[in-house]
């Protein structure tokens, strides 16, 4: 039987040499590994007091979506800067070689609510630790983060601890 990380292919040398890419989009064109993810993401909240699922920017959505769907709970995109039409709320933060920023809605999250994070991979924990900071901003409340594949060489899972955020994985894979 097939694992999630089966599922999930290796890209070396991409977006630059020496970096092993882990493409995620093979899991979710494939029918069971794509099922797989979603209900195993699912089964680590079932029973948690989580009011709102919130996924960042693009593959996160994707994910995050359906746990939503199936936890029966609402969802919030996190979006990179300028997609979304209402009025925003946003958080810059650094990158390798810049920064960026990601938003959201500003009237999305209930004051209060219990949220669950929720992308495809963690890093160094830049982005993922953004939306943290930004749903923080906007009155919600992050208890926990959870990922197809973690880095854990990157140290990402240090960066949400330091707010007492539950952080979970499906897979693991050694370097970058």
């Amino acid at each position: 039987m097939k694992k999630v990380q089966d599922y999930i292919r290796t890209i070396p040398d991409y977006p630059k040499p020496g970096i092993q890419f882990r493409d995620v989009t093979t899991l979710l064109s494939d029918a069971k590994g794509f099922r797989k993810a979603v209900d195993a993401l699912v089964q680590l909240h079932v029973g948690a007091e989580i009011d709102m699922v919130a996924g960042i920017e693009a593959r996160g959505f994707i994910l995050g979506g359906a746990v939503a769907h199936q936890l029966g709970k609402g969802f919030i995109p996190v979006r990179k800067k300028g997609k979304l039409p209402w009025e925003t709320i946003n958080q810059e933060y650094e990158l390798e070689y810049g920064t960026d920023t990601v938003e959201i809605q500003a009237d999305e999250v209930p004051k209060g609510a219990n949220v669950l994070l929720i992308d495809d991979l963690i890093a160094t924990g830049g982005t993922a630790e953004a939306a943290v900071k930004l749903i923080g901003r906007a009155g919600g409340n992050v208890l926990g983060a959870s990922f197809v594949i973690e880095l854990p060489a990157l140290a990402g899972r240090a960066r949400l601890e330091a707010y007492d955020i539950e952080v979970l994985s499906l897979c693991t894979f050694d370097g970058d």
